[in-house]
């Protein structure tokens, strides 16, 4: 089973931050965690409570995608 995990702790944002391509590899990897998260929900028959995770963990994934968005403009 694929997993997404929160990608940014305080030393992940920073190194963001501070190295643009290390931010622009994080921004790829998040969102090819979220696609692919997001076809197991639609070819998987999973159960309420790990559909629920798993849609948290989508959510939680697109609010780290949007900090390093602002980061890119900043």
């Amino acid at each position: 089973m694929f997993f997404l995990v929160n990608m940014l702790d305080a030393n992940t944002k920073k190194a963001c931050k501070d190295n643009p391509s290390i931010r622009e590899i994080k921004i790829k990897n998040i969102e090819h965690a979220i696609e692919q998260a997001e076809l197991m929900i639609k070819e998987s028959k999973m159960s309420q409570e790990e559909l629920i995770f798993l849609k948290r963990k989508i959510s939680d994934s697109r609010q780290d995608l949007e900090i390093l968005y602002l980061m890119k403009i900043q």
